[in-house]
């Protein structure tokens, strides 16, 4: 069933709706006391999350009896950046996730943002989904605060992802989706994966299989789920960052994903005027290529991998 969160009016007599499809249990005795949202659609350049939505609704309507309990699934946060292919709210130019919890006498993105947190809140767990830029390619991961690592990582474990990323809390945090639910008792996991404005159908899929062996730990799936991946649990200070000191056209030559031995080459800059090598990439450590430049231009400074050492 298809209900408006959300609505604010647009010039020329349109309107801007923030939509969900809430799903239930078929069988009415079911207590209604358990939801799980799924959140997606933040960052208009990020459509990972779109094909979970899609094939979410689609295996829970084809078996509505297994359910015992509410999913909400919000496709779209941000609608117009999705249809025209742009990261932040276009009328604006604001990232939409960094401004809630909102306003609700404020501006039309703070108002739509509070509009948001206060559907999801007193939910049993938000699931916020979120892809890489066009910039980067991220293996599918849970990204968790350190300050709520002790309650999310319990559940986190459940939701088949190869990796939990325990990172140091920012400034920047605060003004996010999954902060502002965090911080009103509502358990919010972020998951990052894949690369922007595209589908990895094989990330979408195992995510689906966690989201459903969370919703059976949780009572709102009555199915029997198969086993998901062990994670692999880190923190800020296992992650190493690998930076250009030139501009010019980075060319991959290590596999994203793959595990990589300290000095084995990542890749190299070239430059395509003079036709020379600019700098060649090495690993600095030896560990688990977990995020890969996908977007070859790159300027000194730009982020070419990050690598989780000290894993098998």
């Amino acid at each position: 069933m298809a209900i408006t969160v959300a609505s604010a009016q647009l010039p020329v007599g349109e309107s801007l709706r923030i939509q969900k499809n809430r799903i239930g249990p078929l069988d009415r005795t079911v207590p209604h006391d358990k939801r799980i949202c799924i959140v997606t659609g933040t960052h208009g350049d990020e459509l990972e999350g779109q094909y979970v939505a899609w094939r979410l609704a689609e295996k829970l309507n084809k078996n509505p009896w297994d359910l015992h309990g509410v999913v909400d699934i919000y496709p779209a946060l941000n609608p117009l950046g999705i249809n025209s292919v742009y990261r932040g709210m276009p009328q604006s130019d604001l990232d939409l996730n960094r401004i809630f919890p909102g306003n609700g006498n404020g501006p039309v993105p703070e108002y739509l943002a509070s509009e948001m947190v206060k559907d999801m809140q007193g939910a049993t767990v938000c699931i916020d989904i979120h892809a890489s830029n066009i910039f980067l390619r991220e293996l599918p991961q849970i990204r968790i605060s350190e300050t709520m690592a002790d309650s999310l990582v319990p559940m986190a474990r459940f939701m088949n992802m190869p990796l939990i990323w325990i990172h140091a809390s920012a400034t920047v945090l605060e003004s996010t989706l999954a902060h502002s639910l965090n911080s009103v008792g509502t358990p919010t996991l972020v998951v990052e994966m894949g690369v922007g404005m595209r589908i990895t159908r094989e990330y979408g899929e195992q995510l689906i299989e966690g989201i459903f062996s969370l919703m059976s730990h949780l009572g709102i799936w009555g199915r029997k789920t198969p086993p998901t991946t062990p994670p692999i649990i880190s923190s800020d200070w296992q992650v190493s960052f690998i930076n250009a000191d030139h501009s010019g056209i980075f060319i991959a030559e290590a596999n994203h994903t793959a595990r990589v031995e300290e000095g084995e080459p990542l890749g190299f800059i070239a430059d395509p005027l003079s036709g020379k090598v600019l700098e060649k990439i090495a690993s600095p450590v030896s560990g688990l290529l977990f995020t890969l430049r996908e977007y070859p231009v790159v300027y000194e400074g730009s982020l070419l991998a990050r690598i989780l050492h000290g894993t098998p």
